[in-house]
């Protein structure tokens, strides 16, 4: 398996949570990553991904910046038959009560949080 390949996961995790990537790319027989995140938590799940791969990460140049003014992360959820923002709040928090963290990322979609649609995609930031 090629470097880069076998970081891919972890490039793939912060496109998925709207993080910044600058370089990614194999060079000299390592992988190269330089990406800016919104803040630190944000960062220490970085690691964690890269950890996950190979614990020393020996073959990997890396350069994971914190930058308030990058965007905050989240994830796309799509809307099912029979959601609710509670019950996705529920999912991907484990309280349906912080439903208004989602409605408040999607005021540009939704007008009111008992009205959504199946097929819409929303951002549940972190």
């Amino acid at each position: 398996m090629d470097v880069k390949a076998k970081y891919q996961p972890v490039a793939d995790f912060l496109s998925r949570r709207g993080a910044q990537i600058q370089h990614f790319h194999e060079e000299g027989g390592l992988a190269v990553l330089e990406a800016t995140v919104h803040d630190d938590a944000e960062k220490e799940r970085v690691w964690d991904q890269i950890k996950k791969i190979d614990a020393s990460y020996a073959d990997l140049k890396h350069a994971i910046k914190v930058d308030p003014a990058c965007p905050a992360a989240c994830e796309s959820y799509t809307v099912i038959a029979g959601d609710t923002l509670g019950k996705i709040a529920k999912h991907f928090y484990g309280n349906a009560g912080d439903y208004m963290k989602i409605f408040n990322a999607n005021t540009d979609k939704l007008k009111n949080p008992d009205l959504i649609e199946v097929g819409q995609v929303l951002k549940v930031p972190f």
